[in-house]
């Protein structure tokens, strides 16, 4: 299915500045500025102070609580209060005397109580799209997309996961996406959802004080998760022994309990009593014993592998330009991670100055997020349920919003999202999309704006021909042009 995409044809910079790079172009004078100057203006976006943070403290994010922590809590509330009803309805409930004047009205239903992490959830989802569909050109955004996926939880875990997969993605992610890789990983492993999500909170090391107490061991998600997926990549040179040498030395990294004993709950903590004692060996060299130390330093070694540049470079070479990335491009992405010590600034630039990003036709498949926020740009204001609207788009696709099937994310392939009935959902949603815009300008005109130059005859005749504007912008939402990337 991924023939009706194909083009070889040498891409407008315009069009790979906004789809390959960005979100999608925005109706008006976007894509004619940015023509000018493709390469200057994702440049510029990079230079930007704080451009990937999402803060609490905006008035357009009123509804999010400001940590991880903070949410934790507010789910605590919840359920005391959830228990106080429920006792109060049991009391209720009781036999009562044949006179009692109360009758049957102190038998009512108890009130329905309020799903606080689905709350939450569409609090961060809604904030995250209103991201998406304000930044321009966008490059940074799908920067975070990114590194959210490939550093992915999911809120199908528990309700602590679905409560924080925003917050994780606003304090692990955003902070450093430009920074340093190595403290992007920390960050990423140090966060209560990624701890939570791989089990690391059931670990204990078998010779630890709570070890030997409770008789239980090692959980090794986590371990090798960061090695396999987050890291080195499969068959990079890691054996099994490494993953349970590792495993060890992450024991008594998890999370605060709702009982605040350790610390505040719902944050990062560690449990020295939960922690395997004693030095560890990991790819060759041997850490001595540190507590929480321990695993930091082999973190901070593994960002700095050189099988760790390799998999990062691929991942981001398909991710930008093609599903077979050029081997050049990924060499040359291998020598600056290398050079700058992960540098994320310097190889988002580096990206945007390979010769490959802007030679190589657009031939992949924009994943159902990018098109989803592709098209509320391109479709402008609408009326209606947000951001359940958009959630629910994202499920029928098959890319839920921070739910991925597995720790690998969602796939990065075209032909994972060019199947026939996967393209004839997105027609249903471009019509559905078309018909509840408040404003829809002329499709013909709009050609201009969104796709530039790249039109082809046959789209330009397809939308010429529409029998309204809906119908026309439906068709331009269908386009080759603008599902490519």
């Amino acid at each position: 299915m991924a023939a009706p995409f194909a083009n070889s044809v040498s891409p407008d910079p315009a069009l790979v500045a906004l789809n390959r790079f960005g979100l999608g172009a925005k109706p008006g004078a976007e894509f004619g500025k940015i023509a000018a100057d493709p390469r200057g203006y994702l440049e510029a976006e990079l230079k930007q102070q704080d451009i990937a943070l999402i803060s609490p403290d905006d008035p357009r994010n009123a509804g999010l609580l400001d940590s991880t922590a903070a949410i934790q809590a507010s789910m605590a509330a919840a359920m005391e209060r959830k228990a106080a009803r429920d006792k109060k309805a049991a009391a209720a409930m009781q036999p009562m005397a044949a006179d009692d004047p109360a009758g049957p009205a102190a038998t009512q239903a108890k009130p329905a109580v309020p799903r606080v992490e689905a709350d939450i959830y569409r609090d961060e989802a809604q904030a995250r799209f209103d991201k998406a569909l304000t930044t321009a050109p966008g490059f940074v955004e799908r920067l975070v997309g990114f590194w959210s996926n490939h550093f992915c939880v999911s809120v199908a875990k528990a309700p602590v996961v679905r409560a924080c997969a925003g917050a994780f993605e606003r304090e692990a992610i955003r902070p450093f996406v430009l920074g340093r890789f190595a403290d992007m990983l920390l960050a990423v492993e140090h966060h209560p959802a990624m701890l939570f999500y791989l089990d690391n909170r059931q670990s204990i090391g078998p010779d630890s004080r709570a070890g030997k107490r409770r008789g239980r061991g090692l959980n090794e998600n986590l371990a090798r998760e960061i090695l396999e997926l987050h890291t080195m990549g499969v068959g990079s040179g890691y054996a099994q022994a490494d993953v349970t040498s590792f495993a060890n030395m992450l024991t008594g990294w998890t999370m605060a309990g709702r009982e605040g004993r350790l610390r505040e709950p719902g944050s990062f903590v560690f449990n020295a009593n939960a922690h395997q004692p004693g030095q560890a060996v990991l790819l060759g060299k041997t850490y001595p014993d540190g507590g929480m130390g321990q695993a930091e330093a082999a973190l901070n070694d593994i960002a700095r592998h050189p099988a760790t540049a390799q998999h990062i470079a691929t991942k981001l070479a398909r991710h930008f330009i093609a599903d077979d990335p050029p081997e050049a491009a990924v060499a040359r992405l291998v020598t600056v991670f290398t050079k700058t010590d992960g540098d994320l600034r310097a190889i988002a630039l580096t990206l945007i100055d390979m010769p490959e990003a802007w030679s190589t036709p657009l031939t992949k498949l924009r994943s159902p997020l990018d098109f989803v926020v592709a098209l509320r740009r391109a479709a402008g204001a609408t009326a209606g349920n947000e951001p359940q609207r958009s959630l629910r788009w994202l499920s029928v696709l098959g890319e839920p919003l921070w739910r991925p099937p597995g720790p690998n994310g969602f796939s990065d392939r075209t032909d994972a999202w060019a199947s026939a009935e996967g393209l004839k959902t997105r027609l249903d949603i471009a019509w559905q999309a078309a018909k509840q815009a408040d404003d829809i300008g002329d499709p013909e005109e709009m050609l201009a704006s969104l796709i530039g130059t790249s039109v082809s005859t046959e789209t330009r005749q397809a939308i010429s021909r529409a029998e309204s504007r809906q119908q026309g912008l439906a068709l331009l939402l269908m386009a080759p042009e603008f599902q490519r990337r």
